[in-house]
């Protein structure tokens, strides 16, 4: 079993920034495939970017050139840079991984935008 734990989540303000963090206590993201999601108040959940084992990136058009996401193997971490933060991008982001087929959820991470 494949455990993620999303941290970094927090309130910001419009024009500012937050890097969003995702783990796998006693495992590892070689293999697979990560991807960031997140959930607003009424609305289901969509997804925001995403990184293959290889480190080729992609985004939903709404973040790109505001959004980063990356990994760093040697720590085992996924992150989310998210800058220039507007009030539509505040939702609980949750961190995906997929492997064989299999796919892992974490339990997210509230992420509220406001002034």
């Amino acid at each position: 079993q494949v455990q993620l734990v999303e941290s970094g989540g927090g309130l910001a303000q419009p024009g500012g920034s937050l890097r969003l963090s995702c783990t796998t206590p006693g495992n590892n993201f070689y293999s697979g495939a990560a991807a960031w999601y997140r959930k607003a108040p009424g609305s289901q959940r969509e997804w925001v970017a995403s990184i293959t084992s290889g480190g080729a990136t992609a985004y939903v058009d709404f973040v790109k050139g505001r959004f980063i996401i990356s990994k760093d193997n040697a720590k085992n971490i996924i992150y989310l840079q998210m800058n220039n933060l507007i009030p539509e991008d505040t939702a609980i982001y949750y961190c995906k991984f997929t492997r064989l087929n299999r796919e892992y959820w974490g339990q997210g991470t509230q992420v509220t935008v406001s002034s």
